[in-house]
C-alpha cells in the first residue's frame, strides 16, 4: 500500500474568521480571516458606522493621505492583526464593554468608499445612550 501522509501543521492555528470585538477597545482579525482577507498587504482601516443599522463599517486601505486611518497591529507570529480603536467606539457610544465577542461579517462594494466588511453589532444589546 502506497501512503502519501502530510504533515499536520495546524497545531494551536484558529480557524475563525469572524471578527472580534475587546472590552479593551480594539478590533481583531482571526487568523483565518486575516489571511482569507489578505489583511497582511494593508497598513490601515478606515471605520464607518450606520447608527440606523448598529453596523459597523471596515475599511481597508493603504492610503497615506486619509485623515482617519487607523495603524493596523500585525502579529509577527502569524495570529491576525488588530485595530485599536478606543476614539471610535467613543465617538459612536458604542460600548465595548457590552458588544465585545465575536461578529459574523459581510463584504459589499459601497460606492465611494470600495470594498467594505460590515458588522452588524446586536440590536439587543443597544446601548440607551445611541
Amino acid at each position: 500500500m502506497d501512503y502519501q501522509f502530510k504533515k499536520f501543521e495546524g497545531r494551536n492555528n484558529k480557524s475563525e474568521s469572524r471578527i472580534t470585538i475587546t472590552k479593551s477597545n480594539s478590533i481583531g482579525f482571526p487568523q483565518k480571516y486575516y489571511q482569507d482577507n489578505n489583511i497582511k498587504d494593508y497598513k490601515y482601516v478606515v471605520f464607518y458606522f450606520d447608527k440606523n443599522n448598529f453596523a459597523i463599517g471596515i475599511h481597508f486601505t493603504n492610503n497615506e493621505e486619509e485623515k482617519n486611518k487607523f495603524s493596523i497591529i500585525h502579529s509577527k507570529i502569524g495570529y491576525g492583526g488588530s485595530v485599536v480603536a478606543r476614539s471610535f467606539f467613543k465617538s459612536c457610544n458604542i460600548d465595548s464593554e457590552i458588544h465585545h465577542g465575536r461578529y459574523e461579517w459581510k463584504k459589499e462594494s459601497v460606492e465611494e468608499i470600495g470594498d467594505i466588511y460590515i458588522v452588524k453589532l446586536d440590536n439587543a444589546l443597544l446601548d440607551n445612550n445611541i
